[in-house]
C-alpha cells in the first residue's frame, strides 16, 4: 500500500492561501467562466471543456483521469451531450469495458467556433496592454502553470516491487540507456528488497493518477544510505520535481536514522551533478566501485 510522502517543508501562510483565492475569484468573473452560457453559447463551462478534450476521440475513463472530474458527473454530462448531437458513445472495439466518445460533425463546428471565440475574447484582454506589459502576463502564467503543475503532483512511498514502481524503473533505465554512450545494463537496477522496510524506501511521482517520476533509498552501512535511480518523465520535468523526490528520499533516510547519504551519477548527465551541488552535495572520491559512476556525492542530514 502507498502513502503520501511527508515532503512538505512547513505549513501554507494563511496570507498566501488569501492571495490565491482571491486571485482565483478574479479570474474566473475575468473570463467569464460564472456565466451558464460560456463565451455566448448555450452551454456552460463543463460541457465546453469536454467537447474540446474529446479532440480526436478518447476513453471516458481517460477524460475521467485528464480531467479529474466524478465518474458519475462525467457520464452524465457525455448523455447529454449525446442527446444534442454533439457526440457519439461506443463501446472500444478491443475492450468492452472502456466507453468511446467522438465528436459528430455538428460537435466539430461546435469546438470551431468555441475555439474562435475564445481567441478573441484572449484577445480582447490583452489588447489594453503594451507589448512589454503582454510579455510580463504571458511569462508569469507560464511559471504559475509551471508551479500549480507542480503543487499537483503527489510523491508517495511505494512498494519497490508494485508495478507502478517496476514501470518507472523500466522508463528509467531505458533513458538513460539511449544516453549513455556505453548504455545501460538494467540488473543494476535496485532490487525490491533493497528499497523496502528498514532496508530503505521507493517513491513514485503521480500526476493525475499517471506514475511521472521515482526515487530509490537503499541503507548501504549503519548510518548511511544511498540515493539511487531519480528520474521524473520527459513531460514533467523542469517543474522542480527531481528536488521534491530528492527532499522526500532525504526525509525517509532521516526517518531510519541515517546520517549521512550519497550517490552517484556518470559523467552525461550535468543537470543532475548541478542539481545535487545546489541541493547542498559535496563533491566526495568513489565509494563505490559502479561501472556507471563518474562522480560521487555525499550530505550529511539535520535531525531534528
Amino acid at each position: 500500500m502507498s502513502r503520501r510522502a511527508s515532503d512538505t517543508a512547513e505549513p501554507v501562510p494563511p496570507e498566501d492561501v488569501t492571495a490565491f483565492r482571491r486571485f482565483n475569484r478574479y479570474f474566473t468573473r475575468r473570463i467569464g467562466v460564472l456565466d451558464d452560457h460560456y463565451l455566448g453559447q448555450n452551454r456552460p463551462l463543463g460541457e465546453a471543456r469536454l467537447l474540446f478534450e474529446i479532440g480526436d476521440g478518447a476513453s471516458l475513463r481517460e477524460l475521467r483521469s485528464r480531467l479529474g472530474l466524478d465518474a458519475g458527473y462525467l457520464s452524465r454530462m457525455a448523455k447529454a451531450l449525446e442527446a444534442q448531437g454533439m457526440v457519439r458513445l461506443r463501446a472500444h472495439p478491443d475492450d468492452n469495458r472502456l466507453r468511446m466518445i467522438e465528436l459528430t460533425p455538428a460537435g466539430r463546428v461546435e469546438v470551431k467556433e468555441q475555439n474562435r471565440r475564445a481567441e478573441a475574447a484572449a484577445a480582447r484582454l490583452l489588447e489594453g496592454l503594451s507589448a512589454a506589459q503582454r510579455t510580463e502576463l504571458t511569462e508569469a502564467m507560464t511559471t504559475a502553470r509551471r508551479l500549480l503543475r507542480l503543487a499537483g503532483i503527489t510523491v508517495e512511498e511505494v512498494d519497490g516491487a508494485s508495478p507502478d514502481a517496476r514501470a518507472c524503473l523500466d522508463a528509467y533505465a531505458a533513458d538513460i540507456d539511449a544516453r549513455f554512450p556505453e548504455g545501460y545494463d538494467k540488473s543494476f537496477l535496485v532490487r525490491p528488497d533493497e528499497v523496502s522496510g528498514d532496508a530503505g524506501a521507493f517513491f513514485v511521482a503521480y500526476e493525475e493518477g499517471r506514475p511521472v517520476g521515482c526515487g530509490a533509498l537503499r541503507r548501504l552501512e549503519p548510518g548511511v544510505g544511498e540515493i539511487r535511480h531519480v528520474w521524473v518523465h520527459k513531460d514533467a520535468r523542469r517543474l522542480g520535481l527531481a528536488r521534491r523526490l530528492l527532499g522526500a528520499l532525504e526525509h525517509a533516510a532521516a526517518v531510519r536514522e541515517l546520517t549521512v547519504v550519497r550517490l552517484d551519477t556518470h559523467a552525461t548527465l550535468t543537470e543532475a551533478q548541478a542539481m545535487y551541488r545546489a541541493c547542498g552535495y559535496a563533491e566526495i572520491p568513489a565509494y563505490t566501485d559502479d561501472i556507471y559512476g563518474s562522480h560521487w556525492f555525499e550530505k550529511r542530514l539535520r535531525h531534528s
